[in-house]
C-alpha cells in the first residue's frame, strides 16, 4: 500500500468511512502513477469550522464542502505523476511523502449525498478523491482542466468500487419514488430514478388524472424535473413497479430519446429485474442526435 490517510474527526466518526476513504486514496495515487509512498492529513469537521478555515486561508467567508492545501507545487501544466523529484522533497523520517491537508465538512457531505442520491461514504470518498487530485496538481478553473480532473476522479472511484450510483442504489431510489405514486384509477404504482451524467439522481412517480390524457408516467416526471433544473445528459434510468415489470411506454421512450439515445433502461419488480438499451426499445428513434434540429423549423 503506497497511500495513507491520517484522520482527525471534529465530529462523530462515520462507521466504515476511514477504510472507504483510504481505498479511494490508494486508487487516486495509482491512476496518477505516483510510485513513492505518500500520505495526506484528513480532518472532518463542521460548517462553522470549515468556514473559519476558508476565511482565514482563502479570504472566502463561507462554508464549503472540502478544502485542500498542497505541500508542494508542481511545474505548470504538470501533476505529481511527472514531478517525482519535487514529491521526494516532502519525504519524512518514515520514508513517506507528505501531499498536504484535506478538510471536509460532514454536514455538507450529508446534504450532497442526499442531493445526488448516493451513500454518505461514497460522497466522503468523492470529496477525498477530489481534494487528493488537487494536492497532486490538478485544477478545474478551465473547462478542459475540469474534464480531465473529473475523468481521473471517476476512474479512481470506479477502481475502488465506488462509482457514483450502483444499479442496486438506483433501483432502491426508484422504489422509494414509487411510494409517492398517485394512481387512484389504475392502482398500478410506478417509480423512476433517472441518473444524470453529473451523478445527480432525479426521482419521479406516475401521477394520474380523472382526465386520463393528463396522466404523467414516472419516467417523464423524473425527466421533466431534471430538465427543469438545467440537467440534460443522462446515463441510466431505473423503473420500479409493484405488480409487474414496467417498461417505458412509447411516449416515455421518445421523451427520453430526445436527451439520451444511449440510455440504459433498468426495470424491476420485487427481486426481478431486466435491462435493455433505449436504442433497442426505440429502434430508428429520432431527436437532436439524429439531425432533427437541422430539419424541423427550417424553411
Amino acid at each position: 500500500m503506497n497511500a495513507y490517510l491520517d484522520f482527525a474527526w471534529d465530529v462523530t466518526p462515520v462507521d466504515g468511512a476511514e477504510e472507504a476513504l483510504e481505498r479511494a486514496a490508494r486508487e487516486c495515487v495509482e491512476v496518477e502513477g505516483v510510485k513513492a509512498p505518500v500520505y495526506a492529513q484528513v480532518r472532518v469537521t463542521d460548517d462553522e469550522e470549515i468556514r473559519k478555515i476558508n476565511r482565514e486561508y482563502r479570504q472566502v467567508d463561507r462554508a464549503t464542502d472540502v478544502l485542500s492545501f498542497p505541500s508542494t507545487d508542481c511545474t505548470p501544466e504538470k501533476t505529481l505523476g511527472s514531478c517525482e523529484k519535487k514529491l521526494l522533497r516532502e519525504r519524512d523520517e518514515t520514508g513517506r511523502c507528505f501531499l498536504g491537508d484535506i478538510i471536509i465538512s460532514l454536514p455538507r457531505a450529508k446534504e450532497q449525498a442526499q442531493e445526488y442520491g448516493h451513500s454518505l461514504k461514497r460522497e466522503l470518498a468523492y470529496l477525498t478523491a477530489h481534494a487528493l487530485f488537487h494536492l497532486m496538481g490538478y485544477d478545474h478553473m478551465q473547462p478542459e482542466d475540469k474534464e480531465r480532473m473529473r475523468a481521473m476522479e471517476e476512474k479512481a472511484l470506479e477502481k475502488a468500487g465506488m462509482s457514483r450510483v450502483t444499479d442496486d442504489e438506483l433501483i432502491a431510489l426508484a422504489k422509494e419514488a414509487m411510494e409517492f405514486s398517485y394512481s387512484p384509477y389504475s392502482h398500478f404504482k410506478v417509480g423512476a430514478a433517472l441518473l444524470a451524467k453529473n451523478g445527480q439522481v432525479f426521482k419521479g412517480c406516475n401521477i394520474e388524472n380523472a382526465s386520463y390524457g393528463a396522466t404523467n408516467c414516472a419516467e417523464r416526471t423524473a425527466l421533466f424535473k431534471a430538465v427543469s433544473e438545467g440537467v440534460r445528459e443522462f446515463t441510466a434510468i431505473a423503473i420500479a413497479a409493484e405488480k409487474s415489470m414496467a417498461w417505458p411506454c412509447g411516449i416515455c421512450r421518445q421523451a427520453l430519446y430526445e436527451f439520451a439515445p444511449g440510455l440504459r433502461v433498468i426495470v424491476a419488480c420485487g427481486d426481478e429485474r431486466a435491462e435493455a438499451p433505449l436504442s433497442q426499445l426505440l429502434p430508428h428513434g429520432f431527436g437532436p442526435q439524429t439531425g432533427m434540429l437541422d430539419i424541423l423549423g427550417k424553411e
